[in-house]
């Protein structure tokens, strides 16, 4: 047989033949149990008139005469036709009769054991008698004196009791019509059910959808994590798996439970709105978005997707470096030439003895802080930062300094992280001392036996008590205006625990943030 390609079919086709088939066994079972009844019924009927059959004055009044046939025949007949039994046998203690239906039969023995009610108890059961298998019952005839003289047997031929249990059929037919068309209409209704909640879409579809679900979430570059009502992670594709550093048993668990707490639970959850958040996770910094989902208008949770700009970070940041170096050497230049046109007027006015003095005091200022960065920072790529960050704080008016103790003899062995953690806190403390009376900004740098300690110190308005803990944390910023602050310190941070080092943060007098990273970061 071939199936129809419609799921909906298939599944009223294969509903149907379960309740047809659940049906037609149910009522099978019935009937068995009906048959059984009307056995039983037939069984205590056939003993009860065998009872009284036993019991009957006349009958056993017979047992003492010459002839008992003659007397018990035509009893054991009238109760047979008044009973509607199919026979009534009396017999004596050898099993011989003393009545039948069929007179013939009569002083001969009878055809099915006699011995258990010769013996003294009564027998209910279906045995095959001359007349035919009937459902018989049998009990001893006792004397006065309580011995067993005889006994009587009365039963139904199975032919008479089917006709009783035909009875019943008709019921039993109509529950089994009845139940089967209950079976149909629900197998109907479940059908149609199904089409709608499917979308009218085929098993082969459906499978197909799901297949290209799975590759398109698992193909794309960016990470999604899909959560319910409750918090519950309900999907999560590789790409979020790595960048989340998850497994796949973190699909059913709420996000606080495989989420660390801080910027990323908090959009994950909800807690942070936005789009475009910009938090840390691990060594990496993610661009977070958190939408509702709905389904038929319905919201059913939400969705997260995950694009990592850790390496677009770096790139930025060495852009930034660079784009501040020419912007040094921009703002040289301008400074340069206006000092340029002073000098050519002042020899012009024939003032040349002035004119040699603002030459010398403005190369002497220059090349003093070139010197000092060349001879006491080893590594070029540091050293350029560091005069960079002079012109800008410079242009700011706020005065760079590189503390008396600073020194470092060696070249990074990779300069990225070095140059993120200095220029980071170099910006924040020119950020912080800009604008106030006499500001100045200190670098320090020491290169330790062991590790490397860089120090910044700033004249700006210090870090409110408030604020102290919360500064740490990525997104948090007390700058407005530029969009995706609050990361500076939060990288600091992330850099130093990667590296095994620390950060602390010292509010007494000028703020100072102090970072010890170990050995490593310089070559020797």
């Amino acid at each position: 047989m071939r199936w129809p390609r419609a799921l909906a079919s298939q599944l009223l086709l294969l509903q149907i033949a379960i309740v047809a088939t659940t049906v037609a066994l149910g009522t099978l079972v019935s009937l068995w149990l009906v048959s059984q009844q009307v056995d039983a019924e037939y069984e205590q009927r056939s003993l009860a008139i065998a009872h009284a059959v036993a019991s009957t004055p006349d009958i056993l009044e017979a047992y003492g005469t010459a002839d008992p046939a003659r007397v018990i025949q035509p009893i054991a007949e009238a109760i047979r036709k008044s009973s509607g039994a199919s026979f009534v046998v009396v017999t004596d203690a050898g099993g011989i009769r003393y009545s039948h239906p069929n007179p013939a039969e009569i002083g001969k023995r009878v055809s099915t054991d006699p011995s258990e009610a010769l013996s003294g108890r009564d027998y209910v059961g279906i045995q095959q008698g001359t007349l035919g298998l009937s459902v018989r019952g049998k009990t001893p005839v006792r004397a006065a004196d309580g011995s067993v003289i005889g006994e009587v047997s009365v039963g139904f031929l199975v032919p008479k009791v089917q006709e009783t249990l035909s009875g019943s059929l008709p019921l039993l037919l109509a529950n089994f019509l009845l139940a089967l068309a209950l079976g149909v209409v629900g197998s109907l209704l479940l059908a149609r059910r199904l089409k709608r909640q499917t979308l009218g879409l085929e098993p082969s579809q459906i499978a197909a959808l799901v297949e290209e679900r799975e590759a398109v979430l698992h193909g794309i570059r960016e990470g999604v994590v899909a959560t319910d009502l409750a918090g519950r992670i309900t999907l999560v594709n590789d790409e979020a798996r790595r960048l989340l550093s998850l497994d796949a048993s973190c699909v059913g668990q709420r996000v606080e439970s495989v989420i660390p707490a801080g910027a990323m639970r908090d959009v994950l959850t909800g807690a942070r709105p936005g789009t475009d958040e910009v938090v840390l996770s691990s060594e990496r910094v993610l661009v977070v978005n958190r939408m509702p989902a709905a389904v038929r208008g319905e919201t059913i949770g939400a969705v997260a997707t995950l694009r990592d700009r850790t390496e677009i970070e770096g790139a930025l940041q060495q852009l930034h470096t660079e784009r501040t170096l020419a912007h040094a050497l921009r703002t040289q230049a301008h400074e340069f030439y206006n000092k340029l046109h002073a000098v050519s007027g002042l020899i012009e006015l024939g003032r040349t003895d002035e004119a040699v003095g603002l030459i010398s005091s403005t190369a002497l200022v220059h090349q003093e802080l070139v010197d000092t960065v060349r001879g006491r920072i080893g590594d070029p790529t540091l050293a350029a930062l560091l005069l960079a960050k002079a012109s800008v704080a410079s242009e700011r008016g706020v005065d760079f300094r590189l503390a008396g103790d600073a020194r470092l003899a060696g070249e990074a062995v990779d300069p990225r992280d070095l140059i993120t953690v200095v220029g980071n806190l170099v910006d924040n403390a020119i950020d912080a001392a800009a604008g106030t009376p006499g500001a100045w900004i200190e670098v320090g740098l020491a290169d330790g036996p062991g590790s490397v300690e860089i120090r910044v110190r700033d004249s700006g308005p210090g870090i409110s008590p408030a604020h102290a803990s919360d500064i740490w944390d990525e997104g948090f910023t007390t700058k407005r205006g530029v969009a995706h602050h609050g990361l500076g310190l939060a990288l600091v941070r992330q850099i130093t625990e990667r590296r095994g080092g620390s950060v602390r943060m010292n509010t007494e007098g000028a703020t100072e943030f102090a970072v010890v990273l170990p050995t490593g970061v310089l070559a020797r």
